[in-house]
């Protein structure tokens, strides 16, 4: 198909609002429903067009899997003759000029497979450029489409991730001549730590555009010739940005966004270097996972962190990853697995030296461990209480004890887990009491998993014979989450 042959799809279908939507935000479940659905194409045919193969378009549609790399998004806009502006991208070949005689090759056709080429620094520029372009100009429709979206998960999300572990390859491309400085760049590693000490003491998504806005900012630098030195910090600030949108992403309910922008996040720290930080964002997407019942993905992601980062990590961020494992296993019931990877996250921890790491590992101290332990033990009380409420409380009070109420999001966190251990204890008064400390500490913040674990509070107060007190409670988690 050259520039004088017609495209597949008939120049009303790309003029429909619904279409030009989904293809603005390349949510291409929709796009090719619609195209299925309104164009009269079938899969197969979509399929050869795209050059995808049939049940690729199929777990598409399905939405088990998204389309993130910029060749398959380039390949979408060739094969089905989707004008670049449609999809956020230039004009394509085939729109500027016209070709007589055989077909010349389209640039774009020569990146590497789909499977590669989110591995090559420059694809994942254009992955950061395309992200954050769909996502800034999201309006209240498209937020409310994206807030259904699911996380990818099992072999679709983990065999693309095996690229973590192989050295970076590079790919030659004309750049403008960039001209930013060491202070410039100290200036974005600055932002970029403000904007996570924000996320760690707010939560929600109240300042998600602000760090978008940052990191479409610093896809634009990395797109210019920057000397060696500048590119590879560029990079590593991109990928604390990008771990920040992903956590803020979650906070507001936006899970397949969060997972984008991990995975952005994972190949920045990737192309920087810095596999410490890759390995705190697989430890991200493990505790994403385990928040949506699927803690063999989780050790997968925490296994994978623990290989690509062995000889790196320190003990803050080593005791870490053990408590991700730790979390798998507790979420599998295996109870003995859970104690072992526990234990070594405590004497990792010990070994733990002020100022020796990362500053975005700072916040992983002892509270942190007693938290992330209490919320675990309170996770295998609710099967058997009796064995595990006891001390579920005793952790959670420490973490409660040790970071107060600053950390406003993992305090909130914690009043919950510790209400509900009290009620599985049948301790009324104190599940009482620590319920309303509970709604008190989510008011305070705009996190959707704080509301999340305060619905999952609710049903502890329910019931025909509950006793005033409790009905009380109740009525002021009910109105908390219904506003």
């Amino acid at each position: 198909m050259d520039a004088t042959t017609p495209g597949p799809l008939a120049p009303d279908l790309l003029e429909r609002e619904d279409v030009r939507r989904a293809l603005a935000e390349h949510d291409f479940a929709a796009a090719f429903a619609l195209i299925k659905k309104y164009g009269g194409l079938s899969q197969n045919r979509i399929a050869s067009a795209c050059r995808l193969t049939p049940g690729k378009v199929s777990t598409i549609i399905s939405g088990q899997q998204q389309v993130t790399s910029f060749d398959v998004v380039c390949r979408i806009s060739g094969g089905l003759r989707i004008p670049g502006h449609l999809l956020g991208l230039a004009l394509r070949p085939w729109e500027s000029q016209p070709v007589r005689g055989e077909p010349t090759a389209d640039p774009e056709s020569e990146r590497l497979s789909t499977d590669e080429a989110p591995w090559r620094p420059d694809a994942t520029v254009d992955l950061a450029a395309h992200l954050t372009r769909s996502d800034l100009v999201m309006d209240r429709r498209a937020v409310t489409r994206s807030l259904a979206g699911t996380a990818i998960t099992g072999a679709a999300l983990l065999d693309p991730l095996e690229g973590w572990l192989q050295p970076a390859t590079s790919a030659a491309r004309p750049r403008r001549r960039g001209r930013l400085g060491t202070r410039e760049v100290e200036e974005l590693e600055s932002t970029a730590r403000v904007f996570r000490a924000w996320d760690h003491k707010y939560g929600g998504g109240l300042r998600r555009k602000a760090v978008l806005g940052q990191l479409s900012e610093v896809a634009a630098y990395l797109g210019e010739h920057q000397t060696p030195q500048v590119e590879h910090r560029l990079y590593q600030v991109m990928a604390q940005l990008a771990g920040t949108a992903a956590t803020m992403a979650w906070d507001s309910g936006l899970q397949r966004r969060a997972q984008n922008y991990y995975l952005l996040a994972l190949r920045a720290s990737h192309a920087g270097g810095d596999l410490v930080f890759g390995a705190n964002v697989l430890a991200g997407m493990a505790r994403q996972m385990l928040c949506h019942s699927r803690p063999q993905d989780a050790l997968e992601l925490v296994r994978l962190a623990q290989e690509g980062a062995r000889h790196v990590v320190g003990p803050r961020v080593c005791a870490m990853l053990h408590t991700r494992e730790a979390w798998s296993y507790a979420a599998m019931g295996r109870t003995a697995a859970f104690q072992r990877a526990t234990t070594q996250a405590t004497e990792s921890l010990a070994n733990a030296k002020k100022g020796e790491e990362p500053y975005w590992i700072a916040y992983f101290d002892e509270a942190e461990l007693a938290g992330t332990t209490g919320g675990r033990l309170l996770d295998l009380a609710r099967q058997n209480p009796e064995q595990h409420a006891e001390n579920a409380v005793t952790e959670i009070r420490q973490a409660l004890d040790s970071r107060g109420p600053e950390a406003s999001r993992s305090h909130a966190l914690d009043r919950i887990g510790l209400a509900q251990c009290h009620f599985l204890l049948g301790d009324l008064t104190r599940a009482v009491a620590e319920a309303h400390h509970a709604v008190d500490a989510a008011r305070a913040t705009r996190s959707s998993r704080v509301r999340a674990q305060l619905g999952e509070l609710y049903p502890y107060t329910v019931g025909g014979s509950a006793a005033r007190p409790v009905r009380e409670v109740r009525d002021r988690i009910r109105e908390l989450l219904s506003t």
